[in-house]
């Protein structure tokens, strides 16, 4: 025998209805405080079953629609928000980046400059720029008490600059009686340079100077037959102490 079911009665809900009631218990578990809320309100108790089914399907569907829109904004404010911090560590990281190479540019501009400067002050050059020797060391004749020459004679007309041919300290400035007006700077690597026959002197014991600085003139003052710069090398400040000038200067790098 056959049952058959009372139209109308005891019909099984709709797929629609039943999602749009699954839509709307997610959305009350997510937001439980603003539906019950809602679902706790004496308007949506009142009326009959049916009434308050369809009441509540709809106000769901609506608090599900509003729930959903603040979520989404909420969603794009955070990403925004992350996307605005990454900007910022990002900015900040080349920042620091730029910094840190910057830094390193300087550093290397310094050390590239001390360098310099350190190959400036080693540096050794001729006494008289552009001259040449016109009498050796070790010359003999009665010119000179010892019967030699202590030193190289450099051509230089009277007045030209003298220079020190290194870095070194004023030991002596003044008369030298054979010498003349003479100076004579210990030199940083320990030796000694005596330029003779100045016209005038530049520099007063005691002084510092660097390679290149001009400290006289050239003339002919003392024992001496014209003008030139009488140039010597030696291991210690006194006459007798003297080596070769022109191996010397060598040594140091000049082409002499």
């Amino acid at each position: 025998m056959a049952f058959t079911r009372a139209t109308g009665k005891h019909r099984a809900r709709s797929r629609t209805f039943r999602g749009s009631v699954r839509v709307a218990g997610a959305a009350t578990l997510t937001a439980t405080g603003v539906i019950s809320s809602l679902a706790a309100s004496p308007a949506l108790a009142a009326g009959t079953d049916a009434a308050a089914a369809q009441t509540g399907l709809m106000q769901a569907l609506v608090i599900n629609d509003s729930l959903a829109g603040t979520i989404d904004a909420q969603a794009d404010a955070q990403h925004r928000a992350a996307e605005a911090k990454a900007k910022a560590a990002a900015k900040a990281e080349a920042a620091r980046e730029a910094e840190a190479r910057a830094q390193e540019i300087r550093a290397e501009k310094e050390r590239a400059a001390r360098a310099a400067e350190r190959a400036r002050l080693n540096a050794f050059q001729l006494p008289i720029a552009g001259s040449y020797v016109t009498t050796g060391y070790r010359a003999g004749g009665s010119l000179w008490s010892s019967g030699s020459h202590s030193g190289v004679d450099f051509r230089a007309a009277s007045g030209t600059s003298v220079v020190a041919v290194g870095a070194g300290t004023v030991v002596e400035a003044g008369w030298g009686g054979s010498y003349g007006n003479n100076i004579v700077l210990r030199m940083s690597d320990g030796t000694y340079t005596q330029y003779g026959h100045l016209s005038s002197i530049g520099v007063t014991v005691g002084q510092s100077v660097t390679p290149g600085q001009r400290i006289g003139v050239s003339g002919a003052t003392g024992n001496a037959t014209g003008p030139h710069l009488h140039f010597e090398a030696r291991t210690g400040p006194d006459y007798g102490s003297d080596i070769d000038p022109v191996a010397y200067l060598r040594a140091h790098g000049v082409n002499v």
